[in-house]
């Protein structure tokens, strides 16, 4: 008896919406018939992917998941009504990536899934549905599925959280990513798929294993061979190989040296050898660069030896090169790209099986056709194995790393390198495999996969939970262009006519991308329910692309409430090398608001009202208190100046009247609402604050980049919370801040900061309280308490503090009309020079067009920013925002 049938299963009924079939087969079978029938319909749909109808059909395993858009995310509507109340998770996340599930396959990009659970935790209920429509390899739908994993739970320590399984939904333009994502979705029996990939690989290795022998009388494993690009001399032409002229030891020199006629060279000024064959595969004559197999590691006991290539081995891959293919490979074109054009411009490389030595693409081939005739309930999974090693473990991607390191490829690049490790294939998927089973945790059905743009939905409106993404940005990773590779073998490619990048191959500029954006958080907008979170994953070093994302939530109506750090403890190759990269991700936390609330502001038409109805909204979902171990944060959200900032947001993208000016605001939000140390709070919000407050010694010192003059006053206003300061004493530091401000911004001095937004105590009467406080507890008379009242004063006298709210809205009178006179230069300037503004106060700029936009003056903008480096505009959330709305008020 075959032992495979030791791990065969009854032939068990199965539920599925709310039919029974006999089987699970029964089930597959169904759902794929009906499939077929729907195909038609669903080509129309954003986002469907290329490929063949059977092929689709095939790859899927309805209803669960589809190799095209899924037409069976059905959702039960619940008629209980819920009470939902959550602040926005505030906690930085710092979560590791050597998770099984995170090592097991190499795709680009990952955010943990522990983190993932952390805001799931923390947003929803158990039995909630979460949505992720860039869900890449399906990271969401794992950490649903595990917040019914109690001990892992407790191990997150989230405060709020209950144990339980949320359903997921889950879609991606991308056919690998989706096929990555059902897989770690969906249960499988683990010591089945375990028992056959160990036994197609061991039927395999008795058919191949001899191409991976070295050594003339006692035959060793190879490890992998090292394969080396050949050049020229452009002094002599001599061929050089790379590794023998410019490898030393665990090094690779600069320069080097031409063994003909002794020229000193580098890598830049010689060129690549080529030479010209016929394809095996395609037919077609080919011009590719020169590779020549160099050395080879392998194994003798337990040792791991590098040994010069010998006459046996070239031998042994001349003979590898006249076995015909017996078993499928994908013969593809690489589509123009910008990764793409790498491998073409370097090597030549036009076809996918061009990224591949004939060793291991026969031996490829085989496994590949050996999975396909497993069963059905192992088959992807046991497919997800052999995907796992064909793009980043055994193609000449995969460089050789001198044995300084693993041999690996440059992630986020499609780069083949001049020194080549081709691997054992069977090696490396015996490990894999093991690597696979590990993450293979999910054991319930509760994950809908599908393919489709995030533009589209078949979801009912206000009917998710809660919505965790990771977008792409703009031009991090140009995933249809590296994802090929994948695909091929899939048989199965992206559509990237909805993708949302920034490509120069695609045509696709910033404005493309925004539009995309755009058009995808208008659906997310449209199916979360009102009052609940979308949680957006940020990681792009760009500030165009980070107000991109801003704008596109915010024109869709979300209110963003909180942004925080997420930490993945490892940088990828980009972030490492570049110093502008962000090391940390940012995580935008933003909601839907009530649609009563929505539409109160807009009958309220440009009143007051609207102000204190956004406030009174807003208010409700920030975080009551921030602050541990004896400390308390400034929750900067709560601070005047960022919420006035968020109303205005929300007006203007909503296209309604902004109602109130920055000095009225400033005036009227410490009259109607409580003020906790420079925070607003509701009233029945702030008992809280208060009691939590007094357990806290001291205010935690905020980390702020200061980078303009906003920045610069923010900077100013932490210094002066923590203590009142004289202007001598704030000077040293301040230059120190100020020396990474942007080329373009004239930043006031100094006394100009201080004079309009702070107060100067400089008598010795009616010592403010907070000045009285700071020198109570700060001064001390070691001699008695004699004249102690006299001291305090002189000690006051000359000093700058943050002014309490009425005062502050005095000020914020006076600075709102030196910023409107500085903008009214600008305009002045641009008028009579016709010449762009290289130098100007970002802040006035701001204030100006807020002006313009209050009084409906639409062209002024468009005229200003005209006059503006078009940089500038994309990289400053409110210019850009009130530019963008004037050009669609003058149909531009």
């Amino acid at each position: 008896m075959d032992q495979g049938s030791l791990f065969e299963e009854e032939n068990k009924p199965v539920e599925c919406l709310g039919m029974t079939f006999e089987s699970d087969n029964e089930r597959r079978e169904y759902f794929r018939n009906e499939l077929r029938k729907k195909l038609p319909d669903l080509k129309d749909i954003e986002g469907f992917p290329i490929g063949e109808d059977e092929d689709i059909i095939e790859l899927s395993d309805p209803p669960y998941y589809t190799a095209c858009p899924n037409p069976w995310t059905i959702i039960k509507k619940s008629s209980l009504p819920r009470d939902y109340k959550r602040h926005p998770y505030v906690s930085d996340v710092s979560i590791g990536k050597n998770d099984p599930i995170y090592t097991a396959h190499s795709y680009h990009t990952k955010v943990p899934y522990k983190a993932i659970m952390k805001y799931i935790l923390h947003y929803t209920d158990p039995g909630d549905i979460v949505l992720d429509a860039f869900s890449g390899t399906g990271m969401t739908g794992v950490a649903s599925s595990m917040c019914g994993n109690k001990e892992l739970v407790e191990e997150l320590g989230i405060e709020r959280g209950e144990v339980g399984i949320r359903n997921s939904i889950l879609s991606d333009l991308s056919p690998v990513a989706s096929f990555i994502s059902y897989c770690y979705n969906s249960p499988v029996n683990v010591n089945k798929l375990k028992f056959y990939m160990e036994k197609i690989i061991n039927e395999s290795r008795e058919k191949y294993d001899w191409l991976y022998q070295t050594g003339e009388k006692i035959k060793y494993e190879i490890n992998y061979v090292i394969w080396s690009d050949v050049f020229l001399c452009p002094e002599c032409n001599a061929e050089l190989i790379f590794y023998e002229s410019a490898v030393k030891g665990k090094k690779v020199e600069q320069n080097f040296i031409c063994h003909r006629c002794n020229a000193n060279l580098t890598k830049q000024k010689m060129n690549r050898a080529y030479e010209s064959s016929l394809d095996m595969v395609t037919g077609e004559k080919v011009r590719l660069a020169k590779q020549v197999p160099v050395a080879i590691n392998y194994i003798d006991g337990n040792q791991k030896i590098l040994k010069d290539i010998e006459d046996n081995d070239i031998r042994l891959i001349q003979r590898i090169e006249e076995i015909p293919f017996e078993s499928w490979i994908p013969i593809e074109k690489i589509p123009e790209g910008v990764n793409t054009k790498q491998p073409f411009s370097s090597h030549g490389f036009s076809y996918v099986h061009q990224f591949y030595t004939k060793r291991n693409l026969l031996i490829l081939s085989d496994l590949s056709e050996r999975i396909n005739n497993l069963d059905e309930d192992i088959k992807k999974h046991a497919y997800l194995c052999l995907q796992s090693i064909i793009y980043s473990l055994t193609s000449k991607l995969v460089r050789y790393n001198l044995g300084n390191r693993g041999n690996g490829i440059l992630n986020g690049t499609m780069y083949v390198p001049s020194l080549v490790a081709e691997t054992n294939v069977y090696k490396v998927l015996s490990g894999k495999v093991k690597d696979i089973i590990k993450a293979l945790m999910v054991s319930d059905r509760n994950t809908m996969v599908g393919i489709s743009s995030a533009t589209y939905s078949n979801l009912e409106e206000n009917s998710i939970d809660y919505i965790f993404t990771d977008p792409p940005f703009g031009a991090n990773i140009n995933y249809s262009e590296l994802n090929f590779i994948w695909e091929a073998w899939l048989g199965i490619k992206t559509n990237n006519k909805d993708e949302a990048i920034v490509n120069t191959i695609q045509n696709k500029e910033l404005l493309d991308y925004k539009w995309l954006m755009e058009e995808s958080f208008k659906n997310y907008y449209k199916i979360l329910k009102q009052n609940h979170w979308i949680t957006v994953e940020f990681s792009n070093s760009k500030a165009s692309i980070w107000n991109a994302i801003q704008d596109a939530m915010q024109k869709a109506g979300f209110i963003i409430a909180n942004v925080s750090a997420l930490d993945k403890q490892q940088g990828s190759f980009k972030a490492v090398t570049t110093t502008t990269a962000v090391k940390q991700d940012l995580v935008i936390s933003a909601y839907k608001p009530l649609e009563t609330t929505v539409l109160k502001m807009k009958q309220a038409n440009g009143d007051e009202i609207s102000a204190w109805l956004f406030l009174d909204q807003h208010l409700l979902k920030l975080p009551g208190f921030d602050g541990n171990h004896g400390e308390a944060n400034i929750i900067s959200e709560r601070t005047p100046r960022i919420l006035f900032d968020r109303m205005v947001a929300y007006h203007v993208q909503s296209g309604m009247p902004v109602p109130i000016s920055s000095a009225e605001f400033q005036e009227k939000v410490a009259q109607k609402y409580v003020m906790r140390d420079g925070m607003v709070f509701l009233e029945s919000q702030v008992a809280e604050y208060d009691k939590k407050r007094i357990l806290a010694k001291e205010f935690s010192q905020q980390s702020l980049f200061v980078s303009d003059e906003s920045s610069a006053i923010e900077w100013l206003r932490q210094q002066l919370m923590k203590k009142p300061q004289s202007r001598q004493d704030i000077h040293p530091q301040f230059m120190k801040e100020i020396q990474y401000i942007a080329k373009h911004e004239e930043l006031p001095e100094l006394d100009n900061l201080l004079a309009e937004n702070f107060l100067l105590y400089d008598s010795e009467d009616n010592v403010p309280d907070q000045i009285a406080a700071y020198l109570r507890k700060n001064y001390h008379d070691m001699r008695g308490l004699v004249n102690q009242d006299d001291k305090m004063k002189s000690k006051a006298k000359n000093r700058w503090y943050v002014p309490d709210p009425n005062k502050q809205a005095d000020l914020e009178k006076l600075r709102e009309k030196s910023l409107l006179r500085e903008f009214n230069h600008y305009v002045e300037e641009v008028n009579g020079t016709k010449k762009k503004l290289k130098l100007f106060r970002s802040e006035a700029i701001r204030a100006g067009f807020k002006k313009a936009w209050s009084e409906k003056d639409y062209q002024k903008i468009v005229d200003v920013a005209e006059y503006l480096p078009e940089k500038i505009i994309q990289e400053d959330d409110k210019l850009l925002m009130f530019h963008t709305h004037a050009l669609m008020r003058l149909d531009i």
